[in-house]
């Protein structure tokens, strides 16, 4: 049996306004807003259902963090033992969703929830259905679109993940989240973002950039989407130096932590160095403190070393040209 790749759901927004309310505002402002009626009995019994299912996820994440734990310290349960305890626990949320649907079963929201809680116990193909469910039934709904565009990017065909993204901006501009995936998406599958617009890869990273600066304008404190967009400055040829350095200055300003600070320095340091602002990129790394950096402040430091003298090192060329090649990101030096 796969492992179970445990996430925290999605929840679903809610507000105490009826129907009419979202219906005005679509009329008067073009945008499409799913308000849900708080006295709606089927409402009331999916959020706590809702709530039943996050408790489930958030407990069997806590299950697999101690065993992790525990398994460091040469104990734990073993991989089998844990996986049957967690179906186990997820096994009454499955079946009161399906008794859900069975009472309400042309209640949209009620099939998004329960294709959010089958996609994080990984049955992702389980999840597409019901999203699938959720957009026959409530085609106007912005976040059904999102979920089928994230099941698409990652089951395809790539061509319905753009068209999907398109439909949840369309019905909720204001939603950073959405242009984000849609930047990663169009990002990551470039060759497919080429064929489907008609567009030449410089401009595919062109527009995935203006999409994550879309996102950015709408949540500008939000640092991983910051951090995502400098990241993206990597896959470009020739490197765009005064645009990624931008993008990871306002990365530094946004940071919240010292964690998230020297992940940035280490991006700084790594870009500087390459385009042979040694002394700059010296002193981000004598900012970097955070024994989790440590092994690629060292690196960094030695291919630095070995830039300023490179006749003392024949790999010079090799390790300047490998140096942008593999991002680490900044809040996150782990994966």
């Amino acid at each position: 049996m796969n492992d179970l790749l445990i996430g925290l759901v999605g929840a679903l927004i809610a507000t105490n306004q009826p129907l009419a309310v979202s219906n005005l505002i679509q009329q008067n402002a073009g945008v499409s807003v799913t308000i849900v009626n708080p006295n709606d009995p089927a409402e009331k019994e999916l959020t706590q259902l809702m709530t039943e299912d996050e408790a489930a996820l958030v407990e069997v994440d806590k299950w697999i963090r101690d065993n992790n734990a525990f398994a460091t310290q040469g104990a734990g349960e073993p991989r089998e033992a844990l996986n049957r305890r967690i179906l186990a626990r997820f096994e009454p949320v499955r079946k009161d969703y399906e008794d859900f649907l069975r009472r309400y079963p042309n209640f949209a929201r009620g099939h998004l929830a329960y294709g959010s809680f089958l996609n994080d116990i990984s049955e992702e193909e389980a999840a597409g259905a019901q999203y699938e469910k959720a957009a026959q039934l409530d085609p106007k709904n912005p976040a059904v679109w999102n979920q089928l565009a994230n099941y698409y990017g990652e089951h395809g065909p790539l061509t319905n993940a753009f068209v999907d993204y398109a439909k949840a901006i369309e019905l909720n501009p204001a939603e950073p989240v959405y242009y984000q995936n849609l930047a990663t998406t169009v990002y990551l599958f470039r060759k497919d973002a080429r064929a489907f617009y008609g567009i030449s890869e410089e401009q595919v990273f062109d527009k995935a950039l203006a999409l994550y600066r879309k996102a950015m304008q709408l949540n500008p404190q939000n640092f991983l989407l910051a951090a995502d967009y400098a990241e993206s400055y990597y896959g470009i040829r020739p490197l765009r130096t005064n645009d990624a350095l931008g993008a990871w200055t306002n990365a530094l300003q946004i940071a919240h932590d010292d964690n998230e600070r020297e992940g940035v320095y280490i991006h700084l340091a790594r870009i500087k160095m390459v385009v042979g602002r040694f002394a700059e990129a010296r002193a981000h790394l004598n900012d970097v403190t955070n024994a989790a950096f440590a092994d690629l402040k060292h690196r960094l430091e030695k291919s630095l070393a070995e830039r300023e003298n490179p006749a003392t090192n024949t790999n010079a060329v090799g390790v300047f040209t490998n140096a942008l090649a593999v991002p680490t990101n900044a809040s996150n030096p782990g994966p």
